[in-house]
C-alpha cells in the first residue's frame, strides 16, 4: 500500500468513494493524531487515483496541472476539504445514532444541488450524473456527484463507524448479517484483539491480594 508522510497508507475499505473522501481524515476522534490526508493537490490525486474516482492514466496529467496552477490547485483543494466537513455533519449522526440535523443538511444540499449543476447526466432511471472529472477543476464536482450517489441511493441503516476510540472513519456495511465492526479487521479490528489479549493476560498475571 502506497504511505502518507504521517506513515500512514493509503486504504479503501469504506465501500463507496464519498465515504473514502471522509476517511481522509485519519484519527478523527483523537485531536493529538488527527491527520488530513489531502492537504495539498498532489495528495488529493494520488487519493483520487487509488479510489478509482480518476480513470487509468489521469493522475499524470492531474499533477502536471496542479504544478502549472498552484492557486488554482489550493483552491481545489479547499472545495474538496469543505465538501468533506459538509457531508460529515449529515452522515456522522447517521451513521452513530440514525439521525441528522436539519442546518447541515440543508447547507449539504444546497451545495450539491450547485454542483449537479455543472455536471451532465447519464441515465435517467435512475438519475445518475457524469462524474469523471476531466481536469483538476472537476474535481470537487465530481466528488459533490459521488456524495449525492451516497445518500440517494444507499441505505443509511447500513451506516457504520469504526468501533476503535480513536478512528472514526465510516463505512456501508456490506456484511450479510450487518455484524461488521471495523474500518478493517487487519487494522483496528487487530488493535482492539491485541488491547483485549493485554487486559486478559494482565487480569491472570496480577498477584492476588492475601484475605
Amino acid at each position: 500500500m502506497l504511505g502518507f508522510a504521517d506513515g500512514g497508507s493509503l486504504q479503501a475499505t469504506a465501500n463507496h468513494p464519498a465515504l473514502e473522501l471522509l476517511n481522509t481524515v485519519a484519527w478523527r476522534l483523537d485531536r493529538d493524531r488527527t491527520v488530513d490526508r489531502i492537504g495539498e493537490a498532489s495528495e488529493l490525486v494520488r487519493w483520487a487515483a487509488f479510489v478509482g474516482i480518476l480513470d487509468p492514466g489521469q493522475r499524470e496529467g492531474f499533477t502536471a496541472e496542479a504544478h502549472q496552477d498552484r492557486a488554482g490547485a489550493r483552491e481545489v483543494v479547499r472545495r474538496c476539504r469543505d465538501l468533506r466537513d459538509a457531508l460529515y455533519a449529515v452522515v456522522q449522526p447517521l451513521a452513530t445514532d440514525g439521525r441528522s440535523d436539519p442546518a447541515p443538511r440543508a447547507h449539504l444540499v444546497a451545495r450539491l444541488l450547485r454542483d449537479l449543476g455543472h455536471s451532465e447526466i447519464v441515465t435517467v432511471m435512475p438519475l445518475r450524473w457524469d462524474s469523471r472529472p476531466r481536469g483538476l477543476r472537476d474535481l470537487p464536482e465530481a466528488l459533490g456527484i459521488h456524495a449525492w450517489d451516497l445518500l440517494a441511493h444507499e441505505d443509511p441503516t447500513r451506516l457504520r463507524q469504526c468501533r476503535d476510540d480513536a478512528c472514526g472513519w465510516l463505512f456501508l456495511d456490506r456484511s450479510r448479517n450487518g455484524s461488521r465492526r471495523w474500518c478493517s479487521s487487519a487494522d483496528c479490528g487487530n488493535r482492539s484483539r491485541a488491547r483485549r489479549h493485554r487486559s486478559r493476560t494482565s487480569a491472570t498475571t496480577a498477584p492476588r491480594t492475601p484475605s
